[in-house]
């Protein structure tokens, strides 16, 4: 069982499939091909083999040069640094059940800024004595 890569950047000579499906730098389908093959096209055109996609058959190697590998590399940090972690962010508001009419009306105010701001908000209603 190959180990899933998490990191996106040129995987060398190690290619643990043997058949390969190759993607050349404009984004064409050249068909699936042999390892050594691919090899020697990457060889050839001083490109790197990237993977693509793994947990389809056969997996997706995509030629890049290393510009556009960078280029890669950056988008998907941007994207990482711009997706909030899930469950980091918890709000907790508790009041009373005998809450006054302009103070539910702040609440609910403040609430609808932390679901715009994807936050998880979790409300605890009192009953009042």
């Amino acid at each position: 069982q190959p180990k899933s890569k998490a990191a996106f950047g040129s995987v060398g000579r190690r290619i643990p499939y043997r058949i390969l499906h190759v993607i050349n730098q404009d984004g064409e389908s050249l068909g699936n091909m042999h390892r050594a093959d691919a090899l020697r096209l990457m060889d050839e055109r001083g490109l790197k083999l990237v993977l693509l996609r793994e947990n389809v058959e056969p997996p997706v190697y995509r030629l890049m040069t290393g510009q556009q590998i960078h280029e890669e590399q950056l988008k998907r940090a941007e994207k990482k640094k711009s997706s909030p972690k899930p469950g980091m962010c918890t709000k907790e508001l508790s009041f009373s059940s005998a809450i006054a009419k302009n103070d539910l009306e702040t609440k609910t105010k403040q609430i609808a800024q932390w679901i715009e701001k994807r936050h998880h908000v979790k409300l605890t209603i009192r009953q009042a004595k």
